[in-house]
């Protein structure tokens, strides 16, 4: 059988984790802290305040002081760049939907020397019920896949061959 009595040397618990005195202590400097904190902070805001008013502009009588800045007058719009904000935005935008809708539902030139129009895309989306879209490339000819595209763009723009050919065309007319 085991012997259930105590031995000196086990007493069980620890009776003292945490006394009292290191938790108060922790407690009363942390407020302490907390005190020196604000009042470090408020007097780095009244230095700067007392700076600020020490070097500010100084205004001469003959210089009218704005009452409120954030009454602007027409006027005074105008000395500002552009990009500026909207003054209203809903009508602005009414005003540039209402263009939208004009340009949409009405008959117009795109390009009247080129003979290019629009029409009302109601009527546009009808004729395209009605014809339906192309589908199947025309007969003969080949798309041009991105490498011949890019081939096509640069024999296009290339201008080297045409300057090789003025100089012999301008050096003919000098040995006449």
């Amino acid at each position: 059988m085991t012997d259930h009595r105590p031995h000196p040397d086990d007493l069980g618990f620890e009776r003292e984790d945490l006394g009292a005195k290191p938790v108060i202590g922790f407690i009363v400097s942390l407020v302490i802290s907390g005190i020196l904190i604000y009042y470090v902070i408020w007097g780095i805001f009244h230095f700067l305040d007392a700076y600020d008013r020490k070097h500010q502009q100084v205004r001469t009588p003959l210089v009218q002081v704005e009452s409120n800045t954030r009454d602007v007058q027409t006027h005074m719009i105008q000395r500002f760049p552009e990009p500026r904000l909207e003054d209203n935005e809903r009508t602005e935008l009414n005003g540039f939907r209402y263009g939208e809708e004009e340009k949409l539902n009405s008959y117009g030139w795109v390009d009247k020397n080129a003979g290019i129009a629009h029409i009302p895309i109601e009527q546009a989306m009808q004729s395209i019920a009605q014809k339906g879209l192309p589908t199947t490339p025309q007969t003969g000819v080949m798309p041009l896949s991105p490498v011949n595209l890019a081939r096509a763009a640069a024999a296009s723009s290339d201008t080297s061959e045409m300057k090789a050919q003025e100089p012999a065309k301008s050096d003919k007319g000098k040995k006449k």
